[in-house]
């Protein structure tokens, strides 16, 4: 997930305040679901409804806007139901003028659909597609803000990107570009062209979805060994086409060949760098047909000079186009195309369907898994609840970064403690935003009421949940929030719970989220910033010393939190820090005697 994914997926209510709270849906929901919206301007309307049926009211057709170039067969089914208005290349001022007419707009990536576009609606229109998977060019705020429920088209495009990848990483094997060129330029060298055979070979497929799937089924009928690495890729899928799921670093330093499939987001950002390069086998190669962040591209350039990268094959890249004397794009080792993973007429034709659908179900009033933004729901329900659905999200945020690289999450269990009866309390918020918490670090989805469930079921993320009935009053909706991962190895021994599960528990003190348990220790930490826990030899001295570390890189302390066996035993902090200490800093936390193991989370 990333920083843009939580405002992505927020829900806006009449307040301002409530703008980045996300939903999911574990029961049936009417098919209109609804809360006003104070008008901005005095001739503006109030606005009201995101799923609902689309009626002009007087029988007639909706009309659906089409912005950029769509297949004819997504047309002919837009024609089916809509007046369909096709105006290519308008400039902004054009489309603002035109919207104010239409119920749905389509659009590919050279349109942007900002703020202004919605204002312009006032209010008439109901829906956003996006022909393709991105949405960088929607605002998905005020989108929602509007009442407009934006939907895009993820799957029409695997094949064809799989395809190019395993094209890109044939291509870069035998030279084929580059003795294009030559041949091209009058010269005959077939010494100098001389490939390798991908019979043999290990591929390290990093991220296992659709795309990372299809590229290793292919790899397999090439008669190569596919190893891949995905904290969520269900085991049994991966076993079932005969790949075998590694840790990151063993991914690394076995593979002949690297073929990137995940999605750009904090945790992904430039993973390829001098550090993991340095950890590869020497004269491996890499394909990315995935997102240009991913890879580093200044150190992809040093790791080829240095020999340690043989080829590189690129379909993406950080900036695009990329500069034209581009160090990377101009070496003699690496083949590029100008992303071109989606570009097949198949895939073309299948994205048209594929987003004429999801346009169409939505104006029927229909709850679509490929939503990125979430219906609307009582302001009411969000204004009790808002504290809690962000101390939810933190919580799985937290367990997932507990979790060792290796071992993926298939599991969760939520206990909800609360005094109020199980139907006067409404937990499908809470339990969406811990399946935020946990999918979307490391992924593109974006999880709202529409599409949590499917989201985890389609990774494999299996959840239950329980509650646990206290006396008292029942003013408060709930105490507290225990999110524990079972079946998984941890990289903080100390957060497992006396049955083997990584366990973190939190509650809301005075509308703050705060996390009170970590495995069996009680602690009192407040969940802003980032957190470093550590466990501790408890002897005097522990938090001045560590205090002091990070008091001299200038990292900022919020809050401290210490939770122990018994005293002189093992102890937990809980350093709540605003600012990312250097890795020098957290080496020496951890170099102090004292300290047994330590962790850096991000919130």
């Amino acid at each position: 997930m990333s920083a843009t994914a939580a405002a992505s997926s927020s829900i806006a209510v009449a307040t301002n305040s409530l703008r980045n709270v996300t939903l999911s849906s574990r029961s049936p929901l009417p098919s209109a679901i609804s809360v006003a919206f104070p008008s901005r301007g005095r001739n503006t309307l109030q606005r009201r409804l995101v799923l609902v049926s689309c009626s002009t009211g007087d029988g007639s057709k909706p009309t659906i806007l089409v912005a950029e170039k769509l297949g004819e067969a997504g047309i002919k089914l837009l024609e089916d139901v809509a007046n369909v208005d096709c105006s290519y290349n308008m400039t902004p001022e054009e489309l603002n003028i035109k919207i104010s007419l239409c119920d749905a707009l389509i659009v590919r990536s050279g349109t942007k659909v900002g703020r202004e576009v919605f204002e312009s609606s006032h209010g008439r229109l109901k829906v956003v597609g996006r022909a393709g998977v991105g949405i960088d060019n929607v605002d998905l705020s005020a989108a929602t803000e509007f009442g407009c429920l934006v939907v895009n088209a993820p799957t029409a495009n695997t094949i064809a990107a799989a395809e190019h990848g395993i094209a890109l990483m044939a291509a870069m094997a035998r030279n084929v570009a580059q003795a294009d060129a030559s041949v091209k330029a009058g010269e005959w060298k077939r010494n100098k062209y001389v490939g390798v055979s991908l019979v043999g070979k290990t591929l390290a497929v990093l991220g296992f979805g659709k795309v990372g799937t299809e590229v290793a089924r292919r790899a397999k009928g090439l008669g190569m060994r596919v190893i891949a690495h995905d904290p969520y890729a269900p085991a049994d899928r991966a076993h079932a086409i005969g790949v075998d799921l590694v840790s990151f670093d063993e991914a690394l330093a076995t593979a002949d060949f690297i073929s990137l499939h995940m999605p750009l987001t904090p945790t992904t950002s430039k993973i390829l760098n001098d550090e993991t390069f340095a950890k590869m086998k020497k004269g491996v190669r890499i394909v990315n047909v995935a997102r240009g962040g991913v890879i580093d591209e200044d150190a992809l350039v040093r790791a080829l000079d240095a020999g340690i990268v043989a080829q590189a094959a690129l379909d993406v890249f950080t900036k695009e186009p990329p500069a034209k004397d581009s160090k990377l794009v101009q070496h003699e080792r690496v083949t590029v195309t100008p992303h071109l993973g989606a570009s097949t007429m198949e895939a073309q034709e299948g994205v048209a369907i594929e987003i004429a659908e999801a346009v169409v179900g939505a104006l029927n009033g229909e709850l679509a898994a490929t939503a990125v933004n979430a219906p609307m729901v009582s302001a009411e329900v969000l204004t009790e609840l808002k504290p809690y659905v962000v101390l939810a999200e933190k919580l799985g945020r937290l367990a997932v970064q507990l979790v060792a690289g290796g071992s993926g999450v298939k599991n969760a269990k939520i206990t909800y403690a609360s005094a109020r009866a199980t139907d006067d309390l409404d937990t499908r918020l809470l339990r969406a935003m811990i399946t935020k918490g946990i999918i979307e670090p490391i992924s593109d989805v974006y999880v709202n009421l529409v599409n949590a469930d499917f989201t985890a079921k389609q990774r494999g993320l299996r959840l239950s949940e329980e509650r646990v009935l206290l006396d008292g009053s029942p003013e408060s909706p709930l105490e507290t929030i225990t999110v524990q991962l079972s079946n998984v190895e941890s990289k903080f021994a100390s957060s497992l719970s006396e049955s083997g599960e990584v366990k973190v528990e939190g509650k809301v003190k005075d509308g703050v989220p705060h996390l009170t348990k970590v495995g069996s220790f009680e602690v009192d930490v407040t969940l802003e910033g980032s957190i470093i826990l550590c466990r501790q030899v408890d002897q005097p001295g522990m938090i001045g010393t560590v205090g002091s570390i990070l008091g001299e890189s200038n990292v900022n302390v919020n809050f401290m939190s210490v939770g122990r066996i018994a005293p002189r035993k093992q102890a937990i902090m809980a350093i709540g820090v605003d600012d990312i200490p250097s890795k020098e800093t957290l080496k020496k936390i951890g170099e102090i005697p004292a300290v047994e193991e330590f962790v850096f989370l991000k919130l």
